[in-house]
């Protein structure tokens, strides 16, 4: 079974920044997709941020481009996303998420699911 915990979610001022943390296990860290999704109450969760196994390349969606970067921590088995600039409109639920490939930014894509991240950006 796929674990997947996220962390680093909170509290922030419109213009702050966060990074957000998603720890899973060696096995799927190395041949799953994972990707990063938001969700506001009442609205469909959406991709943020995608990045497959191995070394390729990332990819952020467009609607936050500039402002979200997805990374990894190799041998810790870490994936993050780090937001700066921090907008109201960006208050919602964080989801890590894992799946097999290829990568995409639909939902359909993933299996397995964090609890979620609150961060809720106050202007």
């Amino acid at each position: 079974q796929v674990q997947l915990v996220e962390s680093g979610g909170g509290s922030v001022q419109t213009g702050g920044s966060l990074r957000l943390s998603c720890a899973t296990s060696a096995y799927t860290y190395s041949t799953h997709c994972m990707a990063w999704f938001r969700q506001v109450p009442g609205n469909e969760r959406e991709a943020v941020a995608r990045i497959p196994s191995g070394f390729h390349t990332e990819m952020v969606h467009d609607s936050v481009k500039g402002r979200f970067a997805i990374s990894r921590d190799i041998p810790n088995n870490m994936l993050y996303l780090q937001i700066k600039n921090l907008k109201p409109e960006d208050t919602a639920m964080y989801y890590c998420a894992a799946g097999p490939p290829p990568c995409t930014f639909a939902i359909t894509g993933y299996r397995d699911w964090g609890q979620g991240t609150q961060v809720t950006v106050s202007s």
